[in-house]
């Protein structure tokens, strides 16, 4: 099991302890729309989206499948750093503001959907970028505190 997961990095994490709980909460939040676009019929485009599929249904259910499998993957990336290699929280959250930063652009900066409708992640998305955001500079801004003050940063954590 060692080589499948090596030693935990956490020692080393020397960011906000709230940073990963940030991101642990952020990582469940990913899970789970995951699971419901793995595994649903339909992966969440009619019952959750309200896309109409009539044109091309196994299409559309394809791609909600595989974005719920990429999905699925990254959060539990997203889990494992929060949890036993916290030296990672920076670049995965730094990753997934990026992610969810291009989805936002594509989600409310595009023309709107024909229907009108807006999947629930389009208004996600616009409560997790400042979360993630704000996650990203607790776990920066404790780290360039350690190199000024290693002590006090000592005491913080």
């Amino acid at each position: 099991m060692a080589r499948l997961l090596p030693p935990s990095t956490n020692a080393e994490y020397a960011g906000s302890p709230r940073a990963p709980q940030i991101l642990a909460v952020l990582a469940v939040l990913t899970i789970l729309p995951a699971c419901i676009h793995s595994f649903l019929p339909d992966g969440g485009a009619s019952v959750i989206a309200g896309l109409d599929m009539a044109a091309c249904r196994q299409l559309v259910v394809a791609l909600f499948h595989w974005a719920g499998a990429t999905q699925l993957v990254f959060g539990i990336v997203m889990l494992l750093a929060a949890t036993r290699y916290r030296s990672f929280v920076p670049l995965v959250l730094t990753l997934l503001l990026a992610e969810r930063g291009l989805h936002a652009l594509h989600f409310w900066g595009g023309a709107p959907p024909q229907s009108g409708h807006r999947p629930p992640e389009h208004y996600g998305l616009l409560v997790g970028l400042p979360v993630i955001a704000y996650g990203l500079w607790l776990s920066l801004r404790a780290a360039a505190a350690t190199s000024a003050s290693p002590g006090e940063a000592a005491n913080r954590l």
